[in-house]
């Protein structure tokens, strides 16, 4: 085989390869470049099939759509109910993607246990999970869900993958007919090279794949003791009341935390550097009247006139 043969071959199976998917399924939208300019109109009941047959392809087409969830519930005991989410987790057939559980001081200084964690389900069971998470609460703080319809990325990347495995199949072929040693290591190297593709393109196709199918829920844990009310004298304030007093209360502790570190930090830290600047002064200039200098920052007296005569 000659090789301005091999790598013509190559070159078009390359293209043929990289091109976009969605530039091979589409199709283009004037099918007649050389026809002329007044084409006959298409009949009504002909263009309502082809509307309704594209519609119902689309529709009976499964749907790639990526479901997650975030939760932020208050709870008596998060530790408990990480346990417990934990153990629904796997008894859904998922798993626990990661767990953390840690303190957190409240306004009033008290230390109060704090979790967060992330599981994956079934898709399918997405609905059921969350129901069971949601029992026994004390108050559901936010709710947010989500979903990502990844149909044609996920077309797109299958159509690919076909393209890139039939040039691999093509190259093989070649690989095996050629003779001389420079043409084979020619389509050596570029079926590395789409192999490599089909590696990256397999790999993101099971992502989506695994995404769609195991659904993950965030869901952040907040004890009870965090979010207990303001109380006065017996009187719990609500609503627009209480979120004035707890801003009142706010304000005053940040002042008197501001008031403290300006006595403790701050003016002993400026007194500091301010007593340091006047030793090197001082030192500063006993040298220099030490070694006999001018001080050249002395400002000079000027001679007095001579004085009037007398008379």
């Amino acid at each position: 085989m000659k090789p301005i043969s091999i790598i013509f071959i190559l070159t078009v199976l390359l293209l043929a390869a990289c091109a976009p998917a969605a530039v091979s399924s589409s199709a283009p939208d004037n099918y007649g470049g050389g026809a002329p300019a007044m084409e006959a109109p298409i009949a009504p009941e002909k263009a309502a099939y082809e509307v309704s047959v594209g519609v119902d392809t689309v529709q009976a087409q499964q749907r790639l759509v990526i479901q997650n969830a975030d939760l932020v519930l208050v709870v008596t005991d998060p530790k408990a109910k990480m346990i417990a989410i934990s153990q629904l987790a796997q008894e859904l057939g998922g798993f626990v993607v990661a767990s953390n559980l840690y303190e957190t001081t409240t306004e009033n200084g008290a230390q109060v246990p704090t979790g967060s964690l992330t599981i994956r389900v079934p898709a399918e069971q997405l609905e059921s999970a969350l129901a069971k998470i949601k029992d026994g609460v004390i108050d559901i703080q936010s709710e947010n869900r989500t979903g990502q319809d990844v149909t044609q990325q996920y077309t797109d990347l299958k159509s690919q993958l076909k393209n890139l495995e039939a040039t691999e199949q093509q190259l093989t072929l070649i690989m095996q007919k050629a003779e001389k040693t420079e043409d084979v290591l020619a389509v050596f190297n570029q079926l590395t090279q789409i192999r490599g593709q089909i590696e990256v393109t397999k790999g993101q196709i099971q992502y989506y794949e695994q995404s769609a199918a195991l659904s993950a829920i965030s869901v952040r844990l907040i004890a009870e003791e965090s979010i207990q009310p303001i109380e006065i004298g017996g009187w719990k304030p609500v609503g627009v009341v209480r979120d004035a007093i707890q801003s009142l209360v706010n304000f005053l502790k940040g002042f008197f935390e501001f008031v403290v570190n300006l006595i403790i930090v701050i003016i002993p830290a400026i007194v500091l550097i301010f007593a340091v600047i006047y030793g090197m002064w001082r030192l500063f200039k006993f040298m220099f009247r030490l070694a006999g200098w001018k001080n050249p920052f002395k400002r000079k007296t000027p001679p007095a006139p001579p004085a009037a005569p007398v008379g």
